[in-house]
């Protein structure tokens, strides 16, 4: 009867992961984790200059966005469109930008640069900008060495226990 042993080592594995999980999902101060995806480009701009917003997988026609430096903008039906920056916003300030899908918010900075119009007229090297900290993707950059071996180190003593309950099973040949 091997079943019950394999499934042993089966339950054992799927505990370490229940275990580890938390750790993966633990609260780093970011609460900015949502089911949709959303964009500001690019994420940092003169006074006077337009950025691209964009909202992916929100399952209404329409997604919300607002911030202090811009009039409210929507979306629809996952199209992206433009907003212009006031030209009183403040240099070296960085603004939220909230994007509203059926009641469920996230937010993303956007950076006022210092000098220019934001028409086109680069003073200096343009720097590609380093992704969006929103959804998934954003919540798992933020892990510590520590929290990625704690949870590894979990994972490895369940399998390494299920392999020694394996070999020290009552009449086994393992």
């Amino acid at each position: 009867m091997r079943v019950i042993p394999v499934a042993s080592v089966a339950l054992l594995g799927a505990a370490a992961f229940a275990v580890a999980a938390p750790a993966a999902l633990a609260d780093d101060g970011n609460h900015n984790i949502t089911s949709f995806g959303f964009t500001v480009s690019p994420s940092t701009v003169a006074p006077g200059g337009t950025v691209t917003l964009n909202a992916t997988g929100c399952e209404v026609p329409t997604v919300k966005v607002s911030s202090g430096v811009f009039d409210t903008v929507t979306l629809e039906e996952g199209h992206s469109a433009t907003a212009r920056v006031d030209d009183d916003a403040k240099p070296g300030a960085e603004y939220d930008v909230t994007f509203d899908c059926k009641g469920e918010k996230g937010t993303t900075p956007l950076t006022i640069r210092q000098g220019g119009s934001g028409h086109g007229d680069h003073t200096g090297p343009v720097r590609p900008d380093n992704g969006v900290r929103a959804g998934a993707g954003g919540s798992l950059s933020g892990m510590s060495p520590g929290e990625i071996g704690a949870g590894a180190a979990v994972v490895a003593g369940a399998l390494g226990l299920g392999a020694y309950k394996l070999r020290r099973r009552p009449g086994g040949n393992a």
